[in-house]
């Protein structure tokens, strides 16, 4: 499974979501985009999940 947190994401959970590969939007280089240009690129890099704390995301 591919993850991808968002900004605000405390990036130690990530060792708790283990065997998933977990990216952050800043490791991808992401940090600049809008939420619908976050979704859009992270459905076109086949990520499964995104895991915000982001409450305005539609």
């Amino acid at each position: 499974m591919k993850i991808l947190f968002d900004q605000g994401t405390p990036v130690p959970l990530r060792r708790h979501l283990h065997p998933g590969q977990v990216d952050t939007a800043a490791e991808m280089g992401w940090s600049e985009l809008s939420n619908g240009e976050l979704l859009a690129a992270a459905e076109l890099a086949g990520f499964d999940l995104l895991i915000t704390t982001d409450q305005n995301l539609r």
